[in-house]
C-alpha cells in the first residue's frame, strides 16, 4: 500500500537512478576503470555551490563522474579479490531500505527492521549449522564482525580471571594471550588493535605452506602461557582457501579455558554445502565467528555477521543504555545491543530478501559451482609449461606461480597486465610466502565453467609470449607497457 501524499515525489530523481541502474546491471561495460586518479578528481572535486543544483542534474553528474572509475566486481570475469557480485534481489531490497529510511537502532525505531534481523539470524544459524542459541549482530563487514566477536571474547576471558572489563576497563587487567597464525588475515589484527591489544599480546605461530597454523605449535605455545587466552582460527585462508584443523584447535582451546574465534569471512559458507561441509569440521565448536554476506551470498556491501555462541557475553560487550532509548526486550530485538553502533542502516531487509530468494539449495549451489569452477581452472593452468598452482584447491581460490622462480615477479606482473589489457578480465598479482603470485578468486555470482574456460584460454595464449622473453629485452618492456588499471586518462 502506498500512502496518500500532498507533496510531489521527486520521481525524476528516482526514475533516473533506477533506469540507469537497470541498464548498468543489464549491459556490457569495461571491467576495469578507464580514468586516472587525476581525471576522477577533476570530475568529483568541484567547488561547493551556494545555491545547490537540481536533483536530476546531480544524479546525471554523479553518473558521468563515477562511471569511468568503476570496477566491475559484479562481472563474472572479476577474479581479483573475494568480493561477490551483489544479487539483484538484494539490490532491490537495498533500494527499498534507502527509500524507507529506517534507523535500525532499537525495536521501537523500526519494528520491521528488528524482526527481519531476527528471522535472518535463525536462517543463518541453520544454514551454517552453528549452535542455535547463538546471537547474530549485523555489521559492516568481516572486520567489524571480528571486532564484535573478539570484544565478547575479551570480556569473557578476563571475567574468568576476576576482571570486569566493562566496569574497570583494561587498566590493571591480566595480560590476554592471543594465538593466531602469522598469516592470519589483516582484518583480524585490525580488530584486535582496536580492542586495545598489541604485539605484546600476540603469539604469531609459524604457518605452513597454506598459511595455516599447526595444532602442535599451538599446543606448545599455550602450554608456555598462563592467564586469559583467545585463539583465532581460520576457515578459508584468503590466499589458499585452506582450513585450519578446527576440531583439534577447539579441543586445545577448551582444555585451556580459552575462547576460540573463527575467521570464516567467506570459507564458513562451505558449511551450507553438503559436498564441502567436511572442510569445516570443528567450526561449530568455536565461541564466535565472523562472516561476510557480500561475498558468497552476494549481498550488497555493508553486510557482515558477528555470530557469538554466548548471548550474554555478546550483549555485555556491546551494551548501550540511555533514558531516551526506552528499550524493552519484550517488544522485540534491539539490533544495536549486538553491534558497536547505535544509529544504523536496516541491514536485515536485503539479507532477508536474498536468503528468501536463494533458499538452502541456492546458497549450496553457489558454493559448489564456484569451487568446481576453481578446480577446473587449476587443472587448465597446470597444462601450461612454466606455470604451477601453488595452493591445494579445495575451495574457490587458485594461486598461480612460476615453476622456475627466476624472474617470477616480472613474469607474473606481465601476465596480469596482459590479461587486464583488454578490460574484459580483471586480475591482480599479489605477494605471498616470499613469492609473486597471481591470485584468482572465483566468487562473482554468475561465474562458472564458461568464464574460467575463457580465462584459461587467454592464459594459454599469453603465457608462451611471456616465458620465452627475458625481462631486460625491449620486447618485454613493451609487454609491461600494456594499459593497467587506472592508467588511462579520459
Amino acid at each position: 500500500m502506498i500512502p496518500n501524499r500532498t507533496d510531489p515525489l521527486p520521481t525524476d530523481v528516482l526514475t533516473r537512478a533506477a533506469s540507469y541502474a537497470r541498464a548498468w546491471r543489464g549491459g556490457t561495460h569495461p571491467i576495469s576503470p578507464s580514468a586516472s586518479a587525476a581525471a576522477l578528481r577533476n570530475r568529483f572535486c568541484l567547488p561547493l555551490t551556494d545555491k545547490g543544483i537540481p536533483g536530476a542534474e546531480v544524479i546525471d553528474a554523479l553518473i558521468a563522474a563515477a562511471e569511468p572509475g568503476l570496477v566491475g566486481n559484479t562481472d563474472p570475469n572479476f577474479y581479483a579479490w573475494v568480493m561477490g557480485g551483489s544479487n539483484l534481489v538484494g539490490v532491490a531490497a537495498d533500494w527499498l531500505t534507502s527509500a524507507w529510511g529506517q534507523n535500525a537502532a532499537i525495536y521501537q525505531a523500526s519494528p520491521a527492521a528488528a524482526i527481519a534481523e531476527e528471522a535472518v539470524e535463525a536462517w543463518l544459524l541453520e544454514l551454517l549449522d552453528l549452535p542455535r542459541e547463538s546471537s547474530v549482530g549485523f555489521v559492516g563487514g568481516a572486520t567489524m564482525a571480528a571486532f564484535v566477536g573478539l570484544a565478547a571474547a575479551r570480556g569473557e576471558v578476563l571475567r574468568r580471571f576476576g576482571h570486569d572489563v566493562e566496569a574497570e576497563g583494561l587498566q590493571g587487567a591480566p595480560k590476554v594471550h592471543i594465538f593466531l597464525s602469522d598469516d592470519a588475515h589483516v582484518t583480524n589484527y585490525a580488530a584486535l588493535r582496536q580492542l586495545g591489544f598489541g604485539e605484546a599480546n600476540f603469539h604469531k605461530l609459524s604457518s605452513d605452506s597454506a598459511g595455516l597454523m599447526r595444532p602442535a605449535d599451538l599446543a606448545n605455545a599455550m602450554a608456555r602461557s598462563g592467564g586469559p587466552k583467545i585463539v583465532l582460527a581460520q576457515a578459508g585462508h584468503i590466499n589458499s582457501g585452506g582450513f585450519e584443523p578446527l576440531a583439534e584447535i577447539a579441543a586445545l582451546a577448551r582444555s585451556h579455558g580459552a575462547w576460540m574465534h573463527v575467521d570464516g569471512a567467506f570459507g564458513l559458507w562451505a558449511r551450507a554445502s553438503a559436498v564441502r561441509k567436511g572442510l569445516t569440521v570443528g567450526a561449530e565448536l568455536a565461541d564466535s565467528w565472523s562472516v561476510d554476506g557480500h561475498k558468497w551470498i552476494q549481498l550488497p556491501y555493508e553486510s557482515g555477521f558477528a555470530i557469538v555462541r554466548h548471548r550474554d557475553a555478546h550483549r555485555r560487550a556491546m551494551q548501550k543504555t540511555a533514558g531516551y532509548l526506552n528499550c524493552d526486550e519484550e517488544d522485540g530485538r534491539n539490533p544495536s545491543s549486538l553491534t558497536p553502533g547505535l544509529s544504523r542502516r536496516a541491514q536485515g531487509f536485503a539479507a532477508w530478501a536474498v536468503l528468501r530468494s536463494l533458499g538452502r539449495r541456492g546458497v549450496a549451489t553457489l558454493v559448489d559451482r564456484h569451487c568446481a569452477a576453481a578446480a577446473h581452472l587449476a587443472d587448465r593452468v597446470r597444462r601450461n609449461d612454466g606455470l604451477t598452482v601453488v595452493n591445494r584447491v579445495d575451495l574457490n581460490q587458485v594461486v598461480i606461480g612460476c615453476r622456475d622462480r627466476r624472474n617470477e615477479h616480472w613474469k607474473i606482473s606481465a601476465l596480469a597486465d596482459r590479461l587486464n589489457a583488454e578490460r574484459r578480465l580483471f586480475v591482480r598479482p599479489a605477494q605471498w610466502k616470499g613469492r609473486s603470485v597471481l591470485r584468482l578468486s572465483v566468487i562473482s555470482q554468475n561465474a562458472g565453467f564458461e568464464n574460467v574456460e575463457a580465462l584459461a584460454d587467454r592464459i594459454e595464449e599469453i603465457w608462451p609470449t611471456i616465458e620465452m622473453r627475458r625481462p631486460d629485452t625491449p620486447a618485454c618492456e613493451d609487454l609491461l607497457a600494456q594499459p593497467a588499471m587506472g592508467a588511462v586518462n579520459s
